[in-house]
Formats: structure tokens, C-alpha cells, sequence
């Protein structure tokens, strides 16, 4: 069963982006982490994460993924947030972004965006990469909200 999916299917009609959906098996009970944010930009409000922990906390029900006991956690993205589309990065141009690639890590600001590219400022060089080719997570976070 895809959560990722699954979450999508369900919260994006009601205005959620799903930003990630991580499962850690190493904690005594599984715990599912799902990463929201709102597709019209705004703030995540707590009431916002308590309607899609209810939601989702019901479709979990229903698809019951797990034999296992497991806790759902539900979280805006703060400020490791994941970036992934192009809008992301765009959002957050001129902050600094963590970024994994096959063969270094680094901490660079996000500079240029295309369609399927996104350039950094290392030092005095700037470095371009596809989207494909990198992970990348915000590194700091604005001084108003974005």
C-alpha cells in the first residue's frame, strides 16, 4: 500500500499538500510521519493538523496498513522543510536550502529556478542541478511567512 498516495488522494482535494510520508520502523511502536502543507500557501494552522490527522487517521483505518499498533503524526513543515517542485523552490529563492546529491552534501542559496532545474550559490560559484538529481531540505526559515 502507497500512504504517500493514499494521503494525496485524500487531502489534496481538501486543499493539503502531502509533502512527505515517512514510516519509522525503529521505535518500539511504528510511527507514520506525515509532512503537510497548504496548497494555497497559507500558514498551517493547528486546526488545520488536527483535520488531517482526523481524515487520514480514518482512511488509515479503513486501509489498516500495518498488523502492528502504530501512531500517526501529522506536522506542518517547519523549517527542514522538503522541497521538490519547481514552485517550492521558488517559493523559498534567496534562503539557503541542505541539499544531497549522488556524491556530496552541501548548504547553498537557492538562486535560479526552471523548469526542471534549480541553480545554488556556493560560495562565489553557482551550481546547477535537475530536480531529479537532488535531495533537498530548507535550512533556514524566513522572517515572514511564505
Amino acid at each position: 500500500m502507497d500512504l504517500e498516495a493514499a494521503a494525496k488522494n485524500l487531502l489534496e482535494p481538501l486543499g493539503f499538500e502531502v509533502l512527505e510520508v515517512k514510516i519509522n520502523k525503529e521505535s518500539k511502536n511504528r510511527e507514520i510521519l506525515l509532512r503537510i502543507d497548504k496548497i494555497n500557501e497559507e500558514i498551517v494552522s493547528i486546526d488545520d493538523v488536527s483535520l488531517v490527522a482526523n481524515v487520514f487517521g480514518l482512511e488509515l483505518d479503513q486501509i489498516d496498513p500495518f498488523e502492528d499498533p502504530y501512531q500517526l503524526n501529522v506536522e506542518s513543515p517547519g523549517s527542514k522543510r522538503p522541497l521538490k517542485t519547481k514552485r517550492h523552490f521558488e517559493r523559498f529563492i534567496n534562503l539557503k536550502a541542505k541539499v544531497k546529491t549522488n556524491k556530496n552534501t552541501f548548504i547553498g542559496v537557492i538562486k535560479e529556478v526552471s523548469n526542471d532545474s534549480v541553480s545554488f550559490l556556493l560560495k562565489k560559484e553557482l551550481k546547477t542541478y535537475k530536480f531529479a538529481e537532488i535531495k533537498a531540505n530548507l535550512a533556514e526559515w524566513p522572517k515572514t511567512p511564505r
